[in-house]
């Protein structure tokens, strides 16, 4: 079975670095010296304005944002706008793929059942990427493919202030409510066990053994 090398951060990472990080790491990959990737962290504060993003759905303006701590910052991904924060899960997997639709569907099921293993429910909707708990979206979803090689990935609401995303339009759902495990469990602290689970999980889904191979900070 293929290797999945993880790198886990253990400081927030500017989201212009994981970008970064995500290019070399592709190249890399595209060049041979390396096999599939799998990036774990959290993001300092900002919304990314992927491919679909319109200018309505920042309302507020980049310097209101700015005034309130958040970057805005475009991303070659598909989607519309989104936010990542602390104590929101981000996943950045660059790996080599057959199909861009079934690959989003393993996604969603990697993402599905670690939510499960943390005692929440939660399914996709027909028509729309991500993954839906009780009290509203809880996981996103945007990816890039070129040459059959992946960057960008996937965010899970673990722990993770909400309010950001109510100053947008999120993920261009107007009025669309989010959620995360604290939301839907009550309770706080999910963030170790849940980034075993959706290792462990990505990995079945994928088809691929996991190998922690880096902890470090941003």
């Amino acid at each position: 079975m293929a290797e999945l090398h993880v790198s886990e951060f253990t400081e927030l990472v500017p989201y212009s670095e994981g970008v970064r990080l995500q290019e070399e790491l592709r190249d890399a990959l595209l060049s041979g010296e390396i096999g599939d990737q799998l990036l774990l962290l959290e993001h300092e504060p900002v919304y990314t304005r992927g491919r679909r993003t319109k200018p309505e759905e920042l309302p507020m303006g980049e310097r209101w944002y700015a005034a309130q701590g958040i970057e805005v910052c475009d991303a070659d991904r598909g989607g519309a706008v989104t936010y990542h924060g602390p104590g929101q899960l981000v996943g950045y997997p660059i790996m080599r793929i057959e199909g861009v639709h079934e690959y989003v569907a393993a996604l969603e099921r990697a993402i599905i059942v670690a939510l499960a293993d943390e005692g929440v429910e939660a399914e996709v909707r027909d028509g729309l990427t991500g993954v839906w708990a009780s009290k509203g979206k809880i996981a996103s979803i945007g990816v890039h493919v070129s040459r059959r090689v992946t960057t960008h990935g996937f965010a899970v609401n673990v722990d993770n202030d909400l309010q950001p995303f109510e100053w947008v339009v999120p993920c261009g759902m107007e009025g669309a409510q989010m959620s995360s495990i604290c939301k839907e469990t009550g309770r706080s602290g999910h963030m170790d066990l849940f980034r075993r689970a959706i290792v462990d999980r990505l990995c079945e889904a994928l088809g691929r053994e996991a190998r922690v191979v880096v902890s470090t900070s941003g």
